[in-house]
């Protein structure tokens, strides 16, 4: 695994497109827009994370 996961309510470190991926890596193809700075939403199932998948670019 390339990428780093962030768990539900950490801040996003960067503004963008983030995936939730499941417990072990699998993707749901669910995306959230989410600003830099803000806490990444809650997910629909237990042990679900995010990775960033398309960082804005401006």
């Amino acid at each position: 695994m390339g990428k780093k996961s962030f768990k539900p309510g950490e801040i996003a470190p960067k503004s963008g497109q983030y995936e939730i991926v499941g417990p072990r890596g699998g993707k749901t193809g669910i995306e959230r827009t989410v600003t830099k700075g803000e806490p990444l939403p809650p997910t629909r199932k237990s042990g679900e994370k995010y990775n960033l998948i398309d960082p804005t670019k401006h």
